[in-house]
């Protein structure tokens, strides 16, 4: 049994189509693989160590192994969002699908959004996020209008120039919609606030993005361990993807090294106890959806020589698990997510030798397992935690 369990949610990070790929365009995709490919092997040496070559499709190295577990998951929510990904792992799949607009919003919700913001718009067309803040953000300057869009996820997206529109103004508008306008039929997963800063020709998103998160229908695991007395640390964009229900704590980030960085603060200083769940989304919004293949290889390998740092503040009574939420591959056509298989990683200075624990056939058997780690349980999902303790 652990005492803590930390989770590291590589944002994205495939492994290869899984079986219900076809249905959604995505027959072929392999995030990892194709990124191999394109840029040669990737440097990640304490991934490898970990199991990730003997899941995905990599070049195979002459690493040394640790004792670890290694395997697959799978999903069984009908989307391949962050939104349903990370509800599946805390035992909430998603079996109706959110809803998406492939031609921009009907003029109904886009009334409603003038209604109760009391501001106009720019925009509401599907499109890449840095692309349209370049193409309307002269006309947005001028105006001072919000620019409002989507993309193939269940997503309300808007965007403002910093000195045009205050974080605490947009970070309000985004609230309205989520509260008053993005409801009933048109309760899509997230509304997020897109600021950017810079001047023409050279507009940059920054990191105050923020997510407003569709209220989940049912009771996540996240809040059966707040319930018994357990904490729940949120660190990245966790705490917007659960509305910020049942995490005892959250801790916004700017990037993945920051992620990191919080992990190693927490591990040293606040978190004694219970489930540390975390988001390192870089490897999606700027590698993936930008479909930037060089980026992404270098990501991971900054997230490998930062994860070299963590392993030694674990003690015997830890549990590091590494996973993603879905696949994005930066080869493929378009800029959406990839349904993909995920990988599933972990460690612990218990575990004696190398735990293979296959395809696992929902996201919600990593949740099952930390929650029968805590004497808990849910609905959905097999523990596979047997299988690590009786190792």
């Amino acid at each position: 049994m652990f005492k803590r369990i930390i989770v590291l949610v590589m944002d994205s990070v495939g492994i290869g189509h899984d079986p219900n790929a076809k249905k959604f365009g995505d027959d072929g995709a392999n995030t990892l693989g194709h990124i191999e490919e394109v840029a040669g092997p990737i440097y990640c040496p304490m991934l490898r160590s970990l199991g990730l070559e003997s899941i995905a499709d990599m070049t195979k190295t002459n690493h040394k192994s640790m004792a670890r577990i290694y395997g697959k998951m799978q999903e069984v929510s009908v989307g391949k969002d962050t939104t349903s990904g990370h509800w599946e792992m805390m035992g909430h799949p998603v079996d109706t699908p959110f809803p998406t607009f492939y031609n921009g919003f009907p003029s109904e919700l886009m009334e409603a959004f003038e209604r109760e913001t009391g501001v106009g718009y720019l925009g509401n067309e599907v499109a890449s996020g840095t692309e349209i803040i370049e193409r309307l953000g002269k006309e947005h300057m001028a105006t001072k209008k919000p620019i409002v869009y989507t993309s193939a996820d269940s997503v309300f997206q808007i965007a403002a120039h910093e000195d045009i529109i205050p974080l605490d103004e947009l970070y309000d508008i985004c609230h309205i919609v989520r509260e008053k306008v993005c409801i009933g039929p048109y309760a899509v997963g997230r509304v997020i606030a897109r600021p950017f800063i810079g001047n023409l020709g050279s507009f940059e998103r920054t990191s105050h993005r923020h997510d407003y998160s569709r209220m989940p229908e049912h009771t996540m695991n996240q809040e059966l361990l707040q319930r018994a007395g357990y904490q729940t640390i949120a660190v990245g964009k966790i705490g917007d993807i659960y509305a910020h229900v049942g995490w005892s704590a959250s801790y916004p980030t700017e990037s993945n090294a920051h992620g990191m960085a919080m992990v190693s603060y927490l591990l040293d200083h606040e978190f004694t106890n219970g489930l540390m769940m975390v988001n390192l989304v870089e490897f999606d919004s700027l590698y993936g959806h930008r479909r930037n293949v060089t980026g992404y290889k270098r990501a991971i390998e900054e997230f490998d020589c930062q994860l070299r740092g963590i392993l030694p503040l674990l003690d015997e009574s830890d549990l590091l698990l590494i996973t993603a939420d879905h696949g994005n591959d930066p080869t493929w056509t378009g800029t959406d997510h990839t349904r993909e298989r995920v990988p599933l990683l972990g460690y612990s200075k218990q575990f004696t030798k190398s735990i293979n624990v296959g395809v696992r056939s929902t996201f919600a058997d990593l949740g099952q397992t930390i929650l029968d780690n805590f004497n808990c349980s849910s609905p959905y999902g097999k523990s596979f935690l047997h299988e690590l303790i009786r190792e």
